[in-house]
This record gives C-alpha cells, structure tokens and sequence, in this order.
C-alpha cells in the first residue's frame, strides 16, 4: 500500500498568465500558496492481476487500461504500464472550487505511480509531466501554475517564460510577518462548484482577439511584481488593495468570471472590514479569498455568516508520500 498527498493551492495574482496563448508572446507570472487541504491517493495491487479496481467520485472496474473511463489516470497508467491494482482517491475539498484540484490529482497521481514503479522524478520533472498530460494530450484550456505549486509547494513567485520553462522562485517571510498573512487571509465557499473549461476558452480566445482585454492581463502581471517586492520587504499589508486590483482587472478578461451572487458578497465584505479579495480560479463559483486585518476580522465573519468558511493553513511540502508499506 502506498499514499500520497497532494495540497491545493490558492493563487494571489497573475492567474491566467500561466496560458500558452499568453506566456508564449509577453511572459507570464504568478504569486501563489499551498494550503494544508489534499487530495489523497492510495494503490496496492489488485487480486486480479490484470484488471484494475477504481475508486474516486465513480466507482470503476476495467479489464483493460484502454476501459478506464477516467482520461487522467487511463493516460498516467498507459505511460507507466500500470496494471492489476486497486487504486482511491479522496480530498479534503470537492472539485470545481478554485484550489487547483484538477491538477493536484494529476500530480500526485504522478508521484504515487513513480513510488509504485521505483522511478524517481524532480518536482520539476512531475509538474512538467503533469502539463503534457492536462495540456497537451488531453487538450484542456488551462494553465500551467497549479502543477508547479502542487508539485513544489510553499509561498512561491512563478514565471513562465516564452521558450516555455518555467521558474520557481521562493518567497520567504519570516515567521510573525508569515504567521500574520495567515491571520488575515479568510476565505469563503460561494456554495456553487464550476467547470473552468468555458471560461478559460472564452478568456483565450478574447486575448486573441481584444487588445483591450490584454491590456488588463499585462497589468495582473505587473502585479505580481509589486506583490514579490512588497512580500519581500515584509510589507503583507500590500496584498490587499493588490488584490482588490487584480480582481477589478480579471473580471474584464471574460464573460462569467463574476456574477451578481459573487459581486454581493465582495461588496458586502468591502464594508465589513476586507481591503481586498477576489474569487479563487477561473470564476463562476468556489471560493471567494479576503484579505482583513485582524482587528476587523470578527466583523467579515459574521457579516458573511451565512457562507461556509474554511480554516486552513500554509504548507510547504508539495506533493508527499505519507505511508508505504
């Protein structure tokens, strides 16, 4: 038996940069965290020795690699020639929510079959994998940061450049400034979970073709620049009118990204306390993040009260093997 766990991730700013169609013209970057929420990933061989035993949001039995229904894993096991194993999966948060979950399975996904077959991959082997796997041979509309954070972990400053690498460059706070971001940092679930694909098509496709609607994208990069600057002075305080600013930004980069239920609850903490926040992922639901300062953090909670609100915390792993036997 062999589990992995895999954190989800919360993105500041820059989300969207990490698209090919952009990156690959102006560079992109991003500021992000992993958070102590996982999707879990566990695999022993099967009693039939050829067949495989699935267990996620379906329950599957396959005969054949090429039977299994999901893309992610019918793919990674293909690669690896895995077989007769009974495979699960189980997270502390359901997908469609903003954190990244997608990928966070596809990384640790990577991970647990790496362990299982004796093969050994950097981190930066693993989210580069988990790229072509999402990107390229699947074809999904997304973007390249959530790989890297799940794959590495931590408070990081991401660049993905035009020749198509990417850098991974740490942000370290010291531990009162780091202990204080996560004191002022709430976050709040929408009640509604949301395909991504849409909307990052619509997004693509508007930043081929509306120059008005890249402007706003080149200026959420910059962004991340003055956010790394302003983090790296222990300034934490400047992540909430960066924030705000960059939500203003993202809700011009397509249709869907906000709606009425999501502009309510952002106003409503506007005047409860929060100096910024924006809607975690590709926008339409999930998790809406808040920064607040302390003393006024009683205040956003109950102004908010009748959203689920999650606790959570930095971690710095990334993508972990957590039992083997």
């Amino acid at each position: 038996m062999i589990i992995v766990k895999t954190p989800f991730r919360i993105s500041f700013c820059g989300g969207g940069s990490d698209i090919k169609e952009y990156y690959s013209l102006y560079g992109g970057a991003v500021v992000s965290t992993t958070i102590n929420k996982y999707v879990y990933l566990s695999m022993h061989p099967y009693f039939y020795k050829s067949g495989y035993l699935l267990k996620y949001m379906r329950h599957e039995e396959a005969e054949s690699v090429d039977q299994i229904r999901h893309r992610i894993i019918r793919e990674v096991f293909k690669d690896y020639g895995i077989k007769g194993v009974d495979f699960n999966s189980s997270a502390d948060i359901p997908s469609g929510t903003g954190l990244g979950s997608s990928s966070s399975f596809t990384v640790g996904l990577i991970n647990l079959c790496n362990i299982y077959t004796g093969k050994y991959m950097s981190k930066y082997e693993i989210a580069e994998y988990a790229c072509r796997i999402e990107i390229e041979r699947l074809k999904e509309p997304i973007g390249k940061q959530d790989q890297y954070a799940a794959s590495f972990g931590g408070l990081n400053f991401i660049t993905f450049n035009q020749d198509d690498t990417v850098n991974i460059e740490k942000i370290f706070l010291n531990r009162e400034n780091l202990e204080q971001l996560q004191k002022n940092l709430a976050m709040f679930f929408t009640g509604e979970t949301r395909s991504a694909s849409k909307i990052l098509t619509d997004q693509k496709n508007n930043l081929s073709n509306n120059s008005k609607k890249l402007s706003f994208l080149h200026k959420m990069v910059s962004l991340t620049y003055d956010l790394k600057n302003e983090f790296m002075r222990g300034n934490i305080d400047a992540l909430g009118e960066i924030l705000h600013t960059g939500w203003m930004y993202k809700k011009e980069l397509a249709d869907g990204i906000s709606n009425e239920k999501i502009d309510y609850y952002y106003n409503l903490a506007l005047k409860n306390g929060a100096i910024g926040g924006k809607l975690l992922g590709a926008g339409g639901g999930g998790f809406l993040l808040f920064y607040v300062k302390e003393e006024d953090r009683e205040q956003l909670i109950r102004a908010l009260s009748d959203l689920y609100r999650l606790d959570f915390r930095f971690e710095t792993q990334g993508t972990t093997l957590i039992y083997y036997e």
